[in-house]
């Protein structure tokens, strides 16, 4: 939160290229400030201020626009896959909204509908090319789009040539000369031929297996299917040292091979799932080829266990990238191979894709993806495929597919949370009261007893009734019932505030201290003593009482 000196120095500070200010009395459009927040991450980042005039000396009118903060930062997420924080602040009676843009990450630029924005005094205007290459030149040369001299068109395979064609055909079916254009031509409008030349990106995507052997060995893929932990030869072990996009459809085959499903019946209802979900293992695979290092030696791993799976790519995180922000931060490596993919179809262009990885991962209640032995030198992504809890998994089939179709990742972020009875990060709160409108999760309590449970209905609808009781907990009266007649029942020695938590268990000390007070007020009990040598008595305190 902002403080009051903090707040009157941004209205004395210049509007300029990282701070605007909108009276915005009426309203603000949503597209608009969009489009800022483009442009003010792009120039380094800073702020936009709603409900304050833009002129010196500054005063503060309030504003109408975005009555739900929480909402128009997810809103923002999904259109510019960014997180934006909007905190709502009151100044002299009125109500003043700003906007926190964080900077672009080096060598990447934000864009809106295909606009890299930027500011030009009150306008926004695209950047120029020469300004996009300066920016992409930030983290050193891409050394995927880096020209292979050595190599040549005969050193590329015909069938991931085609392969390259057919999907980019898919992708793109208007572009229908795909089908019909020369290979060279293809690979010239793909960016993996420049100056009849071909870039290492050709090479690790297509190339043959003679020419990567002699030229850059490194942009391997080494499969393994280990039955055990026991250390030794694998049981399975397949080198694919040849371009990538024909091998990615084979590795996912040997995993296959073994992927086990797991059955589930409540009732009538049956149900298989695969230990592995295609979608994410394909994903973290994508990741590691086009986010790799190949300055370093080292091979991609793919680890098959019957139950988990380990895929370890060289070279630490992407600049700018850490295990906290990996859900909501891009920035790639090889940026000439993340286009070649998201052409294919693969992935979103410079996309991280994790996101699409921890949904699949909640969605069939397995646990998140485990990233805790990356380091600076290589990112270890283990995916665990034993499921957890058959009854989230039916639960998460009652919302309905074309409901979850419209969440986002933090949506579901939320429900695991919750799920798990954990309290939910602080940057996901804006999301708990859309997914209570929706009727998915509910608030229990208040104050500082307040919980979240997952929804009655769906509980009622699994046959679990008794589970969400249980969960939810018993009402106020109910508990204060239950510490009453334990009172009772010890009148003689008096009752321990340990044995009154032993009573209700899924009470703090500070919440059972409330429903005393309660009593208390209600004369119903009275407490001798303090501290650990309290003991709590039936009946209202008489003065000369001795126990």
């Amino acid at each position: 939160m902002i403080s009051l000196e903090q707040f009157r120095a941004l209205l004395e500070s210049p509007e300029g290229s990282r701070v605007e200010f909108k009276a915005a009395t009426g309203g603000f459009h949503f597209e608009e400030l969009a489009k800022y927040c483009v442009a003010i991450a792009n120039e380094g980042g800073g702020h936009i201020v709603l409900g304050v005039t833009n002129m010196r000396p500054r005063k503060t009118v309030g504003t109408h626009a975005f009555s739900e903060p929480g909402r128009t930062e997810a809103s923002l997420f999904d259109k510019l896959h960014q997180r934006i924080q909007i905190e709502e602040y009151h100044y002299e009676g009125h109500r003043v909204l700003i906007v926190y843009v964080p900077a672009r990450l080096p060598g990447t630029a934000w864009q809106y509908n295909g606009s890299f924005l930027m500011r030009a005094g009150d306008a926004l205007v695209p950047m120029s090319d020469d300004q996009l290459r300066r920016i992409y030149g930030e983290t050193g040369p891409d050394f995927s789009a880096e020209i292979c001299p050595s190599a040549s068109v005969d050193d590329l395979d015909p069938a991931a040539i085609e392969v390259l064609r057919r999907l980019w055909q898919r992708k793109s079916p208007g572009l229908v000369a795909i089908a019909t254009l020369p290979v060279e031509q293809l690979l010239r409008d793909a960016e993996l031929l420049s100056d009849g030349r071909l870039t290492y990106a050709s090479l690790i995507l297509l190339g043959r297996e003679e020419a990567l052997g002699r030229l850059l060995g490194q942009a391997e893929i080494v499969f393994e299917y280990r039955s055990s932990e026991a250390p030794g030869p694998a049981s399975e072990r397949r080198d694919f040292r040849r371009g990538f996009l024909p091998v990615l459809d084979e590795i996912w085959r040997l995993i296959n091979l073994r992927n086990d499903l797991q059955h589930f019946q409540q009732g009538l209802f049956v149900w298989d799932v695969p230990t592995f979900n295609e979608s994410a293992v394909r994903e973290v695979v994508l990741n590691a080829v086009s986010h790799r290092d190949y300055r370093q030696g080292g091979s991609v791993f793919v680890r098959q266990y019957p139950r988990r799976i380990e895929i370890v790519s060289p070279g630490g995180l992407p600049p700018g990238i850490t295990l906290d922000n990996i859900l909501w931060q891009q920035n790639p490596r090889n940026r000439r191979i993340a286009e070649v993919l998201a052409r294919c179809g693969f992935v979103e262009r410079a996309g991280q894709g994790f996101d699409l990885i921890f949904r699949e991962c909640i969605r069939q209640s397995k646990p998140l993806p485990d990233l805790t032995r990356t380091d600076a030198h290589c990112v270890w992504v283990i995916l665990h495929g034993e499921i957890q809890d058959p009854e989230f998994l039916r639960f998460l089939e009652e919302i309905g597919r074309e409901r979850m179709a419209s969440f986002g990742i933090e949506d579901f972020l939320v429900i695991d949370f919750v799920h798990r009875s954990a309290g939910v990060p602080e940057q996901l709160k804006p999301r708990i009261e859309n997914l209570i409108d929706q009727g998915v999760i509910e608030r229990v309590g208040r104050g500082k007893g307040t919980r979240l449970l997952l929804s009655r209905l769906f509980y009622r609808r699994l046959g679990k009734a008794g589970v969400y009781t249980r969960k939810r907990g018993l009402d106020r009266e109910t508990n204060k019932a239950l510490l009453f007649k334990h009172i009772q029942d010890n009148q003689s020695t008096g009752a321990r505030m340990e044995e009154l938590r032993q009573v209700l268990p899924a009470l703090s000390r500070s919440q059972i201290q409330v429903l005393l007070r309660e009593l208390v007020k209600q004369n119903n009990v009275h407490v001798h003593g303090a501290t650990r040598a309290a003991r709590w008595y039936p009946g209202k305190k008489q003065p000369d009482c001795n126990h």
